[in-house]
């Protein structure tokens, strides 16, 4: 249950080795390395070009229209840190802007990630603050109504919790359970070695349908050559 008007000053995150470890890795490498889990909607998106981050979950609950609990989550991050920010309800205001991203860098902040609106992207760009979020929007917020901070958020439709890893790029934004962390780290690395001597093979002109051993598979579903 969503808790509204706390703040948790303590929460435990990922091993640093293992969020190092998952840093170096793809948005679709680790989400198919954890089972096909993990992943946000499509409609988070990078506000520009080559935004990439990852980092440990400060998780904010905000209210619609209202960036109040942006400004406390500064208080809560550590370096390494991304903020994650889901709203009791669907809402696409700008509720982060470039100041906000000034305040979350100086105190160690790698991004944000937020199912709603940001705006002053051209500023982030010029900041290399990587944002991922729901929509660009201009529209200004209010500082009115409590939320929470370091609770379990829905983002996206995905659970996500204080201390969890984030890791978004191009392709969209994972989130590894801490208690995940490594084991995820390994299968991911496992995979892309495997990918990398496909890579190489698919590249001397071998067929996919001859290293993935298809051809068995789609005659016994019917497929016929006609010459």
């Amino acid at each position: 249950m969503q808790e509204l008007g706390v703040v948790h000053t303590t929460i435990e995150r990922a091993e640093p080795a293992a969020v190092n470890r998952l840093s170096r890795l793809g948005v679709a490498t680790v989400h198919e390395a954890m089972g096909r889990l993990g992943l946000m909607r499509p409609y988070i998106r990078p506000v520009y070009p080559g935004a990439r981050l990852c980092g440990t979950a400060v998780t904010v609950l905000l209210q619609p229209g209202d960036n109040w609990m942006l400004h406390v989550a500064v208080e809560q991050v550590r370096p390494g840190d991304v903020v994650v920010a889901a709203c009791t309800t669907e809402c696409e205001d700008g509720f982060f802007g470039e100041l906000l991203a000034t305040s979350l860098r100086a105190h160690g902040a790698l991004g944000l990630v937020i199912d709603g609106g940001c705006r002053d992207v051209a500023d982030l760009e010029r900041l290399d603050f990587p944002v991922f979020s729901r929509a660009v929007h201009a529209k200004g917020t209010v500082k009115a109504t409590p939320g929470s901070v370091n609770v379990p958020v829905v983002c996206a439709n995905v659970l996500v919790n204080p201390g969890d890893v984030v890791l978004a790029d191009a392709d969209g934004v994972v989130v590894v359970p801490a208690a995940r962390a490594a084991e995820t780290a390994e299968a991911g690395e496992l995979r892309e070695a495997k990918e990398e001597e496909k890579r190489r093979r698919l590249a001397a002109g071998e067929l996919g349908l001859d290293i993935y051993h298809m051809r068995d598979d789609l005659q016994s579903h019917g497929l016929r050559y006609v010459d």
